[in-house]
């Protein structure tokens, strides 16, 4: 019962219009897939957000839903007999739900990450590879219709064959620093960053090379949140002092990027309450003790052709977005995406530019798309409830569990190589 699990999952699945995306992308839209499936059960840590959910969001009349909790979920799977089980809870607790599916003969649909660790990831591909079921992860940064172009490109030999990609990505100064009021700032939760977040950005450029990654390395470190950063405000020692003097809170005033301490546990989208992750009793502030992840990152990842990567992640940027070139033996491909924190794209924003080794540019136009994240999160729901079209097929749009597993173990592998000053083995931790 996340955000994300009502809002992109749940309620188009219901068939009550989802309304318009949040600021922060969770994916919620008009989508109505009641037609092609039913919502049988819900499962959550939180019965009083789940219960809440069953009483304001599912529609008169409609099939009662179960309520389970965690402990539950073998009861769930042989009670509810589902056909599939989506996971979008936080990404330390995929894996059990993952692998009781499994066990049960259960299709699974996990957000991405699939898991938190690429020890729980080789649990996944071991169990997979016994089960009559199977498992999809929902890497929708594959599917704006820019990133899909660019697919086509380098398949079609535009650039000939792929030598390097270098990918530069931006978390702008409110969503980069609601990362750090959330649990995915706790490494025994999201796997820290690299991991919760990098994982869009890696497995998309696999995808694109239609390759693996064998070797990472990396340098970064927690320069900007947590108890030594430079922006906490000097003498304040309440969180409410904190937060009137806070530069990353002054920055994103009436935004409502960041959760606002009401006295009561902290309700989410839809009004549901959070009363077991973010109880009132909890007050987070930037600059907890508790905070253990990178907040910025660049590495290196060098894949089974050969084709090598220079990836890097900060998550305090004046805007948000990210810089591309992909250059192969016959040419480049250049993106560039990038807004402000209010939204207003930068000049230059939205281009694609195929430069050919031996020839003019040419600027690639891209349709714009409605829907969440660029308009992927409607093609994604479309491929999971009604079947992947030609094109999807065509493309491999759907990640399977081995390309969630690499995945993770990228984004394990940069953080490994943070800590030990080395490059990293990427299948070689699947194989722990």
């Amino acid at each position: 019962m996340s955000n994300r699990g009502v809002a992109s999952f749940a309620r188009p699945l219901l068939g009550v219009a989802g309304g318009a995306d949040s600021g922060l992308g969770y994916g919620a839209s008009s989508d109505d897939f009641s037609h092609v499936g039913q919502l049988v059960a819900v499962l959550d840590v939180d019965r009083t957000r789940a219960e809440a959910f069953v009483e304001t969001i599912v529609p008169d009349g409609y099939p009662p839903v179960a309520v389970f909790g965690p402990d539950d979920v073998e009861e769930m799977l042989r009670t509810s007999r589902p056909d599939a089980v989506l996971v979008a809870s936080p990404d330390h607790s995929h894996g059990r739900y993952i692998l009781a599916a499994l066990a049960a003969g259960v299709d699974v649909v996990s957000e991405k990450p699939m898991v938190a660790t690429a020890a729980e990831a080789a649990e996944v591909l071991a169990a997979e590879r016994t089960s009559t079921a199977s498992v999809t992860v929902t890497h929708n940064f594959r599917y704006p219709a820019r990133h899909r172009r660019i697919k086509e490109l380098v398949a079609e030999g535009a650039i000939g064959r792929p030598l390097h990609v270098s990918y530069d990505h931006h978390v702008d100064v409110r969503h980069g620093a609601s990362y750090f009021l959330r649990w995915n700032r706790r490494r025994a939760d999201s796997g820290g960053l690299t991991v919760h977040k990098s994982t869009h950005h890696l497995d998309l450029i696999a995808w694109w090379l239609d390759d693996e990654p064998v070797r990472a390395y990396a340098v970064g470190g927690r320069d900007y949140y947590g108890p030594g950063s430079p922006h906490r405000p000097a003498g304040a020692t309440t969180p409410a002092e904190l937060r009137e003097r806070d530069p990353y809170h002054r920055a994103q005033a009436g935004s409502g990027a960041f959760p606002e301490p009401t006295g009561q546990a902290r309700r989410g989208m839809f009004d549901l309450p959070y009363e077991v992750q973010y109880p009132a009793s909890r007050e987070m502030t930037l600059y907890d003790d508790e905070i253990d992840v990178e907040d910025h990152v660049a590495g290196l990842v060098t894949y089974a052709g050969g084709a090598t990567a220079a990836y890097s992640v900060e998550f305090s940027a004046p805007w948000e977005g990210y810089r591309l070139a992909i250059r192969g033996t016959h040419g480049t491909i250049e993106a560039f995406v990038g807004r402000t924190p209010d939204g207003e794209a930068l000049p230059g924003s939205g281009e694609l530019v195929l430069r050919p080794l031996f020839g003019p540019a040419r600027t690639i136009e891209v349709p714009t798309a409605a829907g969440g994240h660029d308009g992927a999160d409607p093609l994604l729901r479309r491929d999971l409830f009604e079947g992947p079209d030609e094109e999807s097929r065509r493309l491999g749009l759907m990640a399977d569990a081995r390309q969630g597993a690499l995945a993770v173990a990228t984004g394990e592998a940069l953080w490994r190589s943070i800590e030990q000053g080395e490059p990293v083995d990427v299948p070689g931790l699947l194989r722990r």
